[in-house]
């Protein structure tokens, strides 16, 4: 059987010490906002759009990534960490679908989620999780790990 893989971006959003997580539906967890990479984008694009598309906040990217002087090319941000997903497997367990996600860390200056667009998730579905509430849910422990180490960033950085 073919397997088939798709670019994702996933972007852990930070506001005061918490990371914002919604409830998706038909997986039953909590994620950060994240999508597919469209044909015409990179990835951290991706994840941009993602962010105002799912919750209409701007996030500003948590980037230190080093600098190369090239006349012709632009460097781009890393990633904080890049992950295989297998999402469907075959009753032989064999892999038909992955994701290739690109994981980044990124600001916001507001925990005013207000959703762009019918098909995203209401405003009600998200969360603000600080350190310790992160720890005390049922969240998936990669989804933690990343938010612990979002929030991380986040204060280094400020």
């Amino acid at each position: 059987m073919e397997k088939t893989r798709h670019f994702t971006a996933t972007v852990y959003v930070v506001n005061d010490s918490a990371v914002a997580l919604h409830h998706h539906e038909r997986l039953g967890i909590e994620i950060p906002p994240g999508g597919h990479v469209d044909r015409d984008e990179i990835p951290h694009e991706a994840g941009l759009r993602e962010v105002r598309e799912e919750t209409g906040l701007d996030a500003e990217l948590l980037d230190d990534t080093d600098p190369v002087d090239s006349p012709d090319g632009r460097v781009l941000p890393d990633p904080r960490h890049q992950m295989l997903y297998d999402i469907n497997i075959h009753d032989d367990g064999t892999v038909g679908h992955q994701h290739i996600d690109h994981i980044y860390y990124a600001t916001v200056e507001s925990r005013d989620i207000d959703p762009d667009g019918d098909d995203e998730a209401d405003a009600e579905a998200w969360t603000w999780y600080d350190a310790d509430e992160l720890r005390e849910n049922d969240i998936d422990p990669d989804t933690t790990e990343f938010a612990l180490e979002a929030i991380e960033a986040a204060e280094a950085a400020e």
